[in-house]
């Protein structure tokens, strides 16, 4: 059994205590532990403030891109090691191991793609110029400079590799340190990235540092300057939100939380039309995919009621194509979820939706080794019940929600959720999908729109792109990710600069940004 370490000042330290186990949920055997108790986040905050900041911002933003572009290769690298460990501890079959580690080196390259054409200034231009006074002498312009304090990443259990990069990518090109804290119970992926990480010698000393275990008082440090990013639940979201220090301070902070995702079939999509077979793939693939431990993972499947018989028939079919078993075995598609904590939350969310769902397939079956849950379809009795709106169980069950097929019903029981990162609707009437659109928007920070035109070009809907922002109003956190150069704001102060035209312009405007 493996202790995991944390690297913090600059070198990697031993927690006391037991801590945090971390288990093979396929056979219940502890792999690791991780403790952070002891350690000093004071001198790691202010290691990353004093160190790790000025380091960052002597490099250029093409060299932090170049920095970037390094680190997806090594991690590269160690991607048939990182596979085998998110199998021992995490679960995942080669597939969804694959899917984590390719998505962090594969936002890794991209923010090394966007980085490279910023130059060489030490600053963004925000936009054009603009003419404040009665001529153009007086002249004004916003630019984004880098923060002078740590990015503190507190990420979720079910993408240990992808969500850690794709927060350091923005930060670190953005010229901000991070100090990054993984889900602990699985957190061997995170701790061996870590590792190459700080072996590679890309990044600053002071400019990465980890965390394996409890945040401890970590958070207790941090002032104005700093910024914390946190994916997790709603509850937790919620407590790190109301931080008394973070609250005194005003520090900026992102949630990404609890999200019930939806995916709509609208009443034009015929059984043999492309578009169709999309709906039922992507709906498959979401509720089987990390063992439905996504948070883009559809959880209420909004299907026209005269069609609810067909849909329910395929969706188990559908089902079918996903053996389960040990994440290890050769053509099994679905493992167990991440850890007994969570197969335990699992079963009792299944629970309680059969109280107001009748199972399809699948179902909460009794305890047996491992942690293991049948991926589970159910139908609402009530599609107004408010438990199907609220409740959202992280693994792979979802329940199939009859609606009278009018684009204003979706709409409404969509936003139910109230707020969500993605939904996804299936329709070829262009009018029906605008109107889907228009309405679901200020609820969903990603709207997927699937039909015949584009079925066999599409990207699946939990599938989070670099390029385009992550994370969703209301429930879902109010927070946002990625989205390109976008992702770099959270890490950025914007400050408009007032002056004379030939100064303001000349030093800070977007004409003299490199091509």
């Amino acid at each position: 059994m493996q202790t995991l370490q944390s690297y913090l000042a600059g070198q990697w330290q031993t927690g006391q205590g037991e801590g945090t186990a971390l288990e093979n949920p396929t056979t219940g055997e502890i792999v690791a532990r991780c403790s952070t108790q002891g350690l000093d986040f004071a001198t790691a905050v202010a290691h990353g403030r004093d160190v790790g900041g000025p380091a960052l911002r002597k490099m250029t933003f093409a060299e932090r891109a170049q920095m970037l572009k390094g680190l997806s290769a090594v991690i590269h690298e160690a991607r048939e090691e990182l596979i085998e460990m998110g199998s021992r501890n995490g679960g995942n079959t080669r597939g969804d191991a694959k899917f984590d580690i390719d998505g962090a080196t594969g936002t890794l390259a991209a923010y090394a793609s966007f980085g490279k054409r910023l130059g060489d200034r030490p600053f963004l231009p925000d936009g054009d110029g603009m003419q404040l006074g009665r001529t153009a002498r007086f002249w004004g312009q916003h630019i984004r400079v880098p923060r002078r304090g740590v990015a503190v990443h507190i990420n979720a259990f079910n993408f240990p590799a992808w969500g850690m990069m794709e927060k350091a990518a923005c930060s670190l090109l953005a010229g901000v340190p991070v100090i990054e804290k993984p889900g602990g119970a699985t957190a061997l992926i995170a701790w061996r990235i870590a590792q190459v990480v700080v072996e590679s010698g890309l990044v600053p000393e002071g400019a990465f540092q980890f965390v394996c275990g409890s945040a401890g008082d970590l958070l207790s440090h941090l002032n104005g300057q700093d910024c914390v990013a946190f994916t997790g639940s709603a509850a937790t979201g919620i407590k790190i939100r109301g931080h008394e220090t973070l609250v005194r301070h005003n520090v900026r902070v992102n949630i990404e939380a609890d999200s019930i995702n939806a995916a709509v079939l609208a009443p034009d999509v015929e059984a043999d039309a492309e578009a169709y077979g999309l709906f039922i793939g992507n709906v498959g693939l979401d509720m089987c995919q990390k063992a439905g431990q996504k948070c883009t993972a559809v959880r209420r499947i909004f299907v026209p009621t005269d069609r609810v018989d067909e849909v329910k028939a395929d969706l188990v079919a559908e089902l079918g194509r996903f053996p389960q078993g040990a994440p290890d075995e050769k053509g099994v598609r679905l493992g167990p979820v991440a850890h007994s904590g969570q197969h335990a939350d699992v079963r009792a969310g299944i629970q309680r939706l059969s109280e107001i769902a009748d199972i399809v397939t699948g179902g909460p079956e009794p305890p047996r080794d491992g942690c293991f849950v049948s991926p589970t379809l159910m139908l609402a009795k009530d599609p107004e019940a408010e438990i199907l709106h609220e409740l959202e169980v992280f693994g792979p069950v979802a329940t199939i929600i009859p609606y009278d097929g009018t684009v204003e019903k979706a709409i409404d029981l969509v936003n139910r959720g109230d707020g969500g990162l993605v939904v996804s609707a299936y329709s070829n009437d262009a009018k029906w999908s605008e109107a889907f659109v228009i309405g679901a928007a200020p609820y969903h920070g990603r709207i997927w729109v699937g039909s015949d035109r584009m079925a066999e070009q599409a990207l699946p809907p939990g599938m989070v792109l670099p390029g385009l922002v992550h994370g969703g109003p209301g429930r879902a956190g109010g927070g946002e990710e990625l989205g390109a150069l976008r992702g770099l704001d959270f890490y950025t102060q914007r400050t408009a600069i007032q002056g004379f035209k030939s100064f303001v312009d000349g030093t800070f405007g977007p004409a003299n940004e490199a091509e």
